[in-house]
């Protein structure tokens, strides 16, 4: 993280969703060191938001717990307008939710291709449909999408996954092009084998372990912090529309 000697996020509001633990908890903090205040939204971890919003207030930042389903429209829109009516505006999306599960596509449910998909792309959208009039009404705002570096890689047992992280990359470019207008950012990042506590069907499996970085080493959350907060400053107004990875140079596009 960052010192917060440099707060350029300053009066701005952002809301992570996933943000109990992991990358979504580290860009959470890291944008509440930039000076942003900063809604976590979880699903059903909301102990550990709780411990992520103490540790913002810890630092002298301000933060609220939002439990909602991104796939739920309702409960997006509610969380949405709650965040906003609290703070007066909504300068910033992160679409961190997602889930990870493994399967051979010949056992795979539909159900269970749906469950992915809804949590990845239906999520994202839903969120980023709802906070859009908030941003253009003040002028501006970023979108960040968080992909992952298996759907331009291809994985065994993740074909849901890929295909969903996959979508965003196409998903980010639609939106970029659509909200230019408007001042609105609309970027993906896409994280490497990162460092992170993962429970056991989000594993990593061998073929992805086998991704070798050029740096010879797993990433660190906040170094994938460190890349949103460039992308929400206001030295990356330019830039839009990028699918851009955070990997160790695992993948060279």
């Amino acid at each position: 993280m960052v010192s917060g000697k440099n707060r350029e996020l300053e009066g701005l509001v952002a809301i992570v969703t996933g943000a109990a633990r992991n990358i979504g908890k580290a860009v959470a903090l890291d944008l509440a060191d930039a000076g942003a205040k900063v809604a976590i939204n979880v699903n059903t971890s909301v102990d550990a938001a709780n411990e992520a919003k103490a540790e913002i207030e810890a630092m002298g930042g301000e933060a609220m717990v939002i439990q909602a389903d991104v796939t739920d429209e309702a409960a997006v829109q509610a969380m949405v307008d709650a965040v906003a009516e609290r703070w007066g505006r909504i300068d910033i999306l992160i679409n961190n939710a997602a889930i990870r599960l493994r399967a051979a596509v010949t056992d795979m449910t539909l159900e269970e291709w749906h469950r992915v998909t809804a949590i990845i792309l239906d999520g994202a959208f839903l969120c980023a449909r709802a906070v859009i009039p908030y941003m253009r009404k003040q002028g501006g705002g970023t979108i960040i999408s968080m992909g992952g570096l298996t759907a331009h890689r291809g994985a065994a047992e993740r074909v849901h996954v890929t295909t969903a992280k996959a979508g965003l990359v196409g998903f980010t470019k639609g939106l970029a092009t659509e909200l230019g207008p408007d001042g609105i950012a609309v970027n993906c990042v896409v994280p490497g084998l990162i460092d992170t506590v993962r429970t056991e069907e989000a594993q990593v499996s061998s073929d992805h372990e086998a991704m070798q970085t050029l740096v010879g080493r797993k990433g660190r959350v906040e170094e994938l912090a460190a890349m949103v907060r460039h992308l929400c400053g206001p030295h990356s107004r330019y830039i839009t529309g990028q699918t851009i990875h955070v990997t160790g140079g695992a993948y060279l596009p």
